[in-house]
């Protein structure tokens, strides 16, 4: 079975491009009864299940030797962290950003990344409302709709505009500390945003447009393809204590590097 990151790629795009229209078809027709309620403001609907049944059909089709980790029907499944186990594991998220999909916010994603023995090999975010493409293939660069990009080389913290995350999943936990950091950056660049898809704010950064982005609380699934695009972008993909594994449950912080290490730095005085 070829498992070179051009093929893996071409599955994730044909895979995320089904999802995706199905998805569009799919807007604004659930009402508020329809919505299960997972945690504090973490929905799921059959949409969701029904965009990963979709995305897990195709790649298995496409490499039958394959494990699917899903957001919604694979729960308990390992995390192929490196080193992670032998062969290939796709890491879906089927709808990032639910509750925009919901409230007709056109802020939500298809997001697909594969991994081969625990390595990031190919990824694919697709924005599904404006249709847009966010691909990479690990050594060949990132690309927007087949265009090359690239992360900003912006340097200096008070031009610089922060893609964010809010704990709303674990705020009895984590907003206290969230507070802090969020202070801390807003007082010393020009703004921060929330746009409330991970996937998306990642590819954000690679295209240029965040300089940086940090959040505390986030499932692989919802980093693993923004993570493997923003690298080959040129940019910097770690966890607060800089470690570059971030396939796991926890915080990440990714930006241009001269952003991604400023970030470090003030948050680990913050500690």
């Amino acid at each position: 079975m070829n498992h070179d990151a051009p093929a893996l790629l071409a599955a994730a795009e044909r895979a995320a491009a089904e999802a995706a229209v199905f998805l569009g078809s799919q807007e604004g027709r659930l009402g508020p009864d329809a919505w299960s309620e997972k945690g504090r403001a973490d929905f799921v609907t059959e949409v969701d299940r029904e965009s990963e049944r979709l995305i897990g059909a195709s790649l298995r089709a496409a490499y039958p030797d394959s494990t699917v980790i899903g957001e919604e029907l694979s729960p308990g499944l390992p995390i192929p962290r490196s080193p992670g186990p032998p062969g290939l594991c796709w890491l879906v998220d089927p709808l990032d950003g639910t509750t925009n999909f919901l409230h007709r916010f056109p802020m939500y994603a298809v997001s697909i990344a594969a991994a081969v023995d625990g390595g990031l090999e190919a990824a694919c975010v697709h924005h599904v409302a404006p249709g847009h493409r966010y691909t990479a293939a690990r050594g060949l660069g990132a690309r927007q709709d087949g265009r090359p990009i690239a992360v900003s080389r912006l340097a200096q913290p008070r031009q610089a505009l922060i893609g964010t995350g809010f704990p709303f999943k674990h705020a009895d936990t984590q907003l206290p500390r969230y507070l802090e950091m969020f202070s801390a950056v807003s007082a010393s660049t020009a703004g921060l945003r929330r746009p409330g898809s991970a996937a998306l704010d990642l590819c954000l950064v690679a295209s240029g447009r965040f300089d940086g982005f940090f959040e505390l609380m986030l499932a692989p699934w919802d980093v693993a393809a923004g993570t493997l695009i923003v690298r080959e972008a040129g940019g910097v993909v770690t966890g607060l204590a800089g470690e570059p594994d971030v396939l796991r449950h926890g915080p990440i912080v990714a930006g241009n590097p001269a952003i991604h290490a400023w970030m470090l730095e003030l948050f680990g005085t913050l500690e």
